[in-house]
């Protein structure tokens, strides 16, 4: 059972309709003068206007949702080190120089596992959730790699439209998470306005 908080990001397991998440993604570049901040596995990301990955550093409720550049979640990179070789990594060293290629899960459709910061019961099956907290340098482990992102739902905000994430499904996997557990694991998708490719404003 999901009794102890572990958050770790968001992970792809399938698109709507069932379909199994094949492992694609799309690359991007990240600032080869070096950005300045960890991208963990499992973070949700953002192409700024420079057109440069970045973590997206809103925490995608009402009053602070995602940029309109919001492309998907960070699912590793590469990057040459200082002695020429090409470094495959789970998360993007802050302040890493020279090219380094972001694979993001881009797809509007993909449906992500993330575990609550609370307890979540069946009724919340189409409600909107957002991060619990804003992403930052620290928010994952430069051990494992993963992020440390989580949601939160509020009772009051479930049906609000500017919330980023759609509540799909649950986590039902016996001795690892049921519905209602105190952490509990859920399915969600981008709500259409928080995803670059299904909401209609630029960058």
């Amino acid at each position: 059972m999901a009794s102890i908080a572990s958050p770790y990001g968001l992970k792809a397991v399938n698109e709507l309709g069932g379909l199994p998440y094949s492992g694609s993604t799309r690359q991007f570049l990240i600032d080869p003068a070096g950005y300045a901040v960890n991208i963990f596995n499992g973070s949700v990301v953002a192409i700024n206007a420079a057109g440069y990955l970045e973590v997206v550093t809103t925490n995608g409720d009402s009053t602070t949702p995602f940029p309109a550049g919001t492309i998907g979640v960070f699912a590793g990179c590469s990057y040459v080190n200082a002695q020429g070789q090409v470094i495959y990594a789970q998360y993007y060293p802050a302040g890493t120089t020279g090219v380094a290629t972001a694979y993001v899960i881009d797809d509007d459709r993909a449906v992500f596992q993330v575990q609550s910061v609370g307890t979540v019961a069946q009724a919340a099956i189409g409600a909107n959730v957002y991060l619990n907290a804003v992403q930052s340098t620290s928010t994952g482990s430069t051990t494992t790699g993963n992020s440390t992102s989580a949601i939160v739902i509020g009772s009051s905000a479930a049906a609000t439209s500017g919330l980023a994430f759609r509540v799909v499904g649950f986590v039902d996997m016996y001795g690892f998470s049921s519905v209602g557990d105190a952490y509990t694991d859920v399915l969600v998708k981008f709500n259409p306005a928080a995803h670059s490719y299904s909401n209609p404003a630029g960058i």
